[in-house]
């Protein structure tokens, strides 16, 4: 079974070589046969897997390759289903993503999962050491996680009655024991009284024991009353709450797919708000509308980090294993009021909401870069600079739009409302900027292939943008000549690029966010109000 990433083909390859002297009678099914682990269909082959395998006759599974903080739980979410089909499981994990291993494992309720650590990092191995790891190591690894009991690994996350005191003490104390078990973010927290989080739960729409959903790693039960405690924590108004429970549900959708959320690029998620409640609960809009300092932008912000480590699990050197990470996300808030006055459509009815709707998106983002100064009245023109401003946020990306998960790249745009008055007077819609930036951010074939497939290795194979076609995983106007130096668009589809009113009505800037595809991928609700 594989995630198809990490020269997994060669690894099994030199397994298939060595395990078949040891067990000349074993019959072995590649893993085109079952579907890729960590692609744009994970959920439905995972679904299948039970079935597939059956149809096979297979008796043992060898599962691989967990080398990053998105392929090691995939990696561990098939051995997980595979185990509860009934069949053993040696999960393939380099050395540096065994703790992640252990550590989602418990979430799926397979806290035994037998993992095989691959000293070192496979990607780094010359050909020769790659062949020496596999024969001296791996190979008796796998054989020994195949044929002996397994041992209890990972630990569960404790579990509190609703009504428990886990800490007590005053401020300074409190906030020295949620530190030290890992249950803040590093700043001080407002502690979760009793009071407090009743207070929260008065501005719920739901009960406080309704089960929005659950989530991984953590295998947790996500409840109106652990949003309340978490946005307590954070230092949200009671009156956010209808804000933090709408998020909890994108969290807790399939859609979204938090379980991807501690890869190792670290993108982190961003919250798009829409509707009156940005005016009314005191949401920034405008001037410094990402900086920390309104309450409402900055708590809702971190409400979710605190989420995303307290119910989800993600906590670093174990379900998260980002590589550097984002200091700060704070909700980026609509400006509906300009977006009125132009006559264009807001953020949430591109969403599919109706008119007036309060809602949430949450997207994961790898990076932005500011868009400065743009000049001129020209649509064409700024339409150029915008384009390459997502250009710059799309490198290793872009197995997003073609080869690992196609169709699924959705970068953003936050263009302030000056910007988007100069676009107006000029007669351009938004829908008519969206299709100007599919058309003018667009780079050389060969530098598309070279991203994801040269510097990157997000595509195995460093197939061409044809041939990935060929084999289902890119669109046919990717395809459309042989020419490396063609210009192919950066998304797959004019509407996957996402546009969003907000900042200074005074200054001519933007921003572009760099899409982290199925990792994150942008999904809305609505809010209720109680």
């Amino acid at each position: 079974m594989w995630d198809y990433l990490f020269r997994g083909d060669e690894i099994f390859a030199l397994l298939q070589e060595s395990l078949g002297k040891t067990f000349p009678d074993a019959t072995f099914v590649g893993f085109e046969k079952f579907g890729n682990t960590l692609g744009a269909h994970d959920h439905q082959v995972l679904a299948e897997l039970p079935a597939r395998l059956a149809e096979h006759g297979v008796d043992v599974v060898i599962s691989g390759i967990g080398c990053c903080g998105a392929c090691t739980p995939a990696v561990i979410r098939a051995s997980a289903a595979i185990e509860r089909a009934g069949i053993p499981t040696a999960s393939l994990v380099c050395e540096g993503f065994a703790g992640q291993a252990r550590a989602v494992s418990p979430g799926l309720g397979c806290a035994w999962l037998p993992v095989v650590e691959m000293p070192g990092y496979v990607d780094s191995l010359s050909d020769d050491e790659l062949h020496d790891m596999v024969m001296t190591h791996t190979a008796q690894a796998v054989t020994a996680c195949l044929t002996r009991p397994p041992a209890p690994q990972g630990r569960a996350a404790k579990v509190y009655a609703p009504s428990a005191i886990v800490a007590t003490g005053d401020f300074f104390e409190i906030n020295e024991i949620y530190h030290d078990r890992g249950w803040s973010d590093g700043l001080p927290i407002v502690p979760p009284t009793r009071e407090a989080v009743d207070q929260f739960l008065a501005c719920a729409a739901d009960p406080p024991d309704r089960i929005i959903g659950c989530v991984q790693p953590s295998g947790a039960a996500v409840t109106v009353r652990n949003v309340a405690v978490n946005g307590v924590m954070a230092g949200c108004a009671p009156a956010y709450m209808p804000v933090l429970v709408a998020i909890a549900e994108v969290m807790a959708s399939p859609a979204y797919g938090v379980e991807h959320s501690g890869d190792t690029t670290g993108g982190d998620p961003l919250i798009v708000l829409s509707g009156l409640l940005i005016g009314s609960l005191g949401f920034n809009c405008a001037n410094g509308a990402m900086r920390e300092g309104t309450r409402a932008n900055t708590t809702v912000g971190r409400f979710l980090r605190l989420f995303l480590r307290n119910v989800v699990g993600l906590r670093p050197g174990e379900g998260d294993k980002c590589t550097f990470g984002h200091s700060a996300r704070v909700v980026l808030a609509e400006h509906e009021a300009e977006v009125e006055k132009l006559g264009w459509t807001t953020f949430a009815e591109r969403q599919g909401f109706v008119k007036g709707t309060n809602a949430v998106t949450v997207g994961r983002f790898t990076g932005d870069t500011v868009v400065g100064s743009i000049y001129g009245r020209d649509p064409e023109d700024i339409s150029l600079y915008l384009a390459d401003g997502l250009i710059r946020q799309s490198c290793w990306e872009l197995c997003f739009t073609a080869g690992l998960a196609p169709g699924t790249s959705r970068p953003l745009l936050a263009i302030s409302p000056m910007v988007a008055k100069t676009l107006a007077k000029a007669g351009s819609s938004i829908e008519d900027l969206r299709e100007r930036l599919y058309r003018h951010a667009r780079i050389p074939a060969w530098k598309f292939e070279t991203y994801i497939g040269k510097w990157s290795n997000t595509v195995p194979g460093r197939r061409s943008l044809v041939q990935l076609h060929e084999d289902g995983l890119a669109a046919a106007h990717f395809a459309e000549s042989d020419d490396p130096n063609r210009l192919v668009p950066i998304v797959a589809r004019a509407e996957d690029i996402l546009i969003v009113v907000s900042g200074d009505p005074y200054r001519s800037n933007a921003m572009a966010f760099g899409s982290n595809g199925l990792h994150g991928f942008p999904t809305s609700r609505a809010i209720r109000i109680a």
